[in-house]
């Protein structure tokens, strides 16, 4: 049995190095963490006939800069999927969520995505939560024929990144024009300065709001792109006091979201200060220096039933929490259709329509995308957020 499991991780080391999904040093790093997972039961059935769990996976950030996302997101994927066991599984058999830490990064994403198809054998993934993290688990999947679907990958790029990916949280695409057109025709700000984050989520908000924004006329003034690990604005808020912006627009995750507002405070930033759909994050609310900060999110309307349970688990409403929590019900329902085969659960996914989700109805469209959102922008009063009235 040693020599047995010897060999089978050697093999599948070599395996995914070859196939370029993880690096030298990475399969160095790595190799605990692959031994303990090729130590697990392998290739379990899933057929019907079969009454052992079925998996499915589950990835996204739980450590790093994001972790609250994974961590509210995955809390709420387990209530759904805990729901349907206790109403008797999928086709007689319960559900078994795998979990993985895909640190909001490419490289974990892609290794997570290579242990769940390779080494947990599931037809479908929760995941990837960050955009980049999504866009690295893509093509894997898609060559392995395994269905992901996202419930807060946002990167316009992902509407192409695969006939198998799928997501149920809206591109920035729609909150780009959004943004746009709130700081051009509703507060009449023409010239903003725009910081962004390097990685897929930064650049495809930017690119969004940018191409509409200057549509309607507006000059960016000042553009620059950080690090995900930046902390020290100070140089680009100096820039941006001497300028003649209107508005600033950021966008980055919470650690930089943080740095970035506590120094402009300091300094005496005095225009309105716009972000993306992170500054939804609890973690920024609860300081002074978020005060009046503003953001736009989704309309929300959430179902009181499921709002109970959440706050009954403690389980807080980020961002990310509703669609995570609907895409399990949404494949345990094809499931129970259509079985376990992945292109099977494919194919119905693209026939989703006016799904009655938990704060709002899920169509996706031919490219696996939500079909359609509608904004609300939001503003920080007394550490809490609440629609503006303009």
């Amino acid at each position: 049995m040693k020599k047995t499991s010897i060999l089978f991780l050697a093999l599948a080391a070599i395996f995914l190095f070859s196939a370029g999904y993880i690096s030298r040093d990475y399969v160095s790093r790595d190799t605990e963490k692959l031994n303990k997972a090729l130590n697990q039961p392998q290739k379990r059935s899933n057929s019907v006939e079969d009454q052992s769990p079925i998996k499915i996976g589950w990835v996204g950030p739980l450590t790093g800069d994001v972790a609250y996302l994974g961590q509210d997101s995955v809390k709420s994927a387990q209530l759904a999927v805990e729901e349907v066991n206790t109403a008797g599984g999928v086709n007689g058999r319960s559900l078994e969520l795998i979990i993985e830490d895909g640190k909001c990064s490419l490289k974990d994403g892609a290794l997570a995505v290579n242990k769940l198809i390779n080494i947990d054998n599931v037809p479908v993934i929760l995941g990837g939560q960050c955009s980049g993290e999504l866009l690295a688990m893509a093509p894997i999947a898609e060559e392995k024929k395994v269905v992901l679907i996202s419930g807060c990958s946002s990167a316009p790029t992902v509407t192409n990144a695969g006939d198998y990916t799928f997501r149920t949280y809206p591109s920035d695409a729609f909150r780009g024009v959004f943004t746009a057109d709130y700081l051009a025709n509703t507060i009449g700000k023409k010239k903003v300065a725009l910081l962004a984050d390097l990685g897929d989520w930064g650049q495809g908000n930017k690119n969004s709001f940018s191409g509409r924004f200057q549509k309607l006329n507006g000059q960016i003034v000042i553009s620059e792109d950080f690090a995900q690990e930046s902390r020290d604005f100070r140089t680009s808020i100096a820039k941006i006091k001497n300028s003649d912006a209107e508005a600033v627009l950021f966008y980055g995750y919470t650690e930089a979201s943080l740095a970035f507002l506590k120094q402009a405070e300091e300094l005496g930033l005095n225009v309105p200060l716009i972000g993306g759909d992170t500054w939804g994050d609890a973690e920024i609310h609860k300081n002074s220096f978020a005060e009046g900060i503003r953001y736009p999110d989704i309309v929300t309307n959430f179902s009181s039933a499921w709002k109970k349970k959440m706050e009954e688990r403690g389980i807080p409403f980020s961002i990310c929490t509703p669609k995570n929590y609907d895409n399990a019900k949404i494949v345990a329902e094809i499931m129970n259709r259509v079985g376990f085969d992945s292109e099977k659960i494919k194919n119905e996914l693209y026939k989703v329509k006016d799904y009655p989700g938990v704060n709002g109805v899920i169509t996706i469209d031919k490219n696996g995308d939500l079909a359609s959102a509608e904004y609300d922008m939001l503003i920080v009063k007394n550490g809490k957020a609440e629609v503006e009235n303009e």
